[in-house]
């Protein structure tokens, strides 16, 4: 079978690549800032300890997507200031709403993640295979993070749909903007 023929316009391999690095390590930058929010708000209550055991992960997934950075000559996103802002901003209101409210962020968050993560993998798989393995251990991690959330209580959030909802299109409005930019 052959490859799909690329249209005019389509992003090239190295531009797939450098799309792919930049919003990753854009997306792990944010999920930080997203718990360390919420650890200012919630980081000696019942939730503290698996706030921060989440944020380690991340932590360790922006390193390695800092070194693919650099190792690929890829620049990070120009909207760090942004996501640095609006991360901790995020996590922190999510936090003041309640314990329940800052698990439904991770929800959501995590939910696109995941499905990023997946599609990314699946464009990525034939032409990069070793970083589709990070990629993939990664989405094993959000995925955890989600499902912990889940057992907290996330679903029992005030008007949780809506505030999913919102989370959930802020998530992929960031990940659109931060392949580009």
């Amino acid at each position: 079978m052959s490859a799909p023929t690329r249209l005019p316009g389509d992003p090239t391999a190295r531009q797939e690549l450098e799309r792919a690095l930049r919003v990753d390590h854009a997306g792990e930058y944010g999920a930080i800032r997203i718990y360390q929010g919420q650890l200012a708000v919630l980081g000696r209550g019942p939730s503290g300890a698996t706030i921060r055991h989440m944020a380690e992960q991340e932590q360790r997934h922006l390193e390695a997507f800092a070194a693919l950075l650099a190792e690929r000559r890829v620049r990070p996103t120009l909207l760090s200031p942004i996501w640095h802002v609006a991360g901790f901003a995020l996590g922190a209101a999510t936090a003041l709403m309640g314990e329940k409210s800052a698990m439904a962020c991770t929800v959501a968050v995590e939910d696109v993640i995941d499905d990023h993560y997946r599609r990314q993998s699946e464009r990525l798989s034939e032409s990069e295979p070793a970083l589709c393995q990070t990629i993939d251990a990664f989405r094993a991690d959000e995925a955890g993070h989600r499902d912990t959330a889940l057992a907290e209580g996330a679903e029992q959030a005030p008007a949780y749909d809506l505030l999913s909802l919102g989370i959930r299109t802020g998530t992929r409005l960031a990940i659109w903007l931060s392949e580009r930019l």
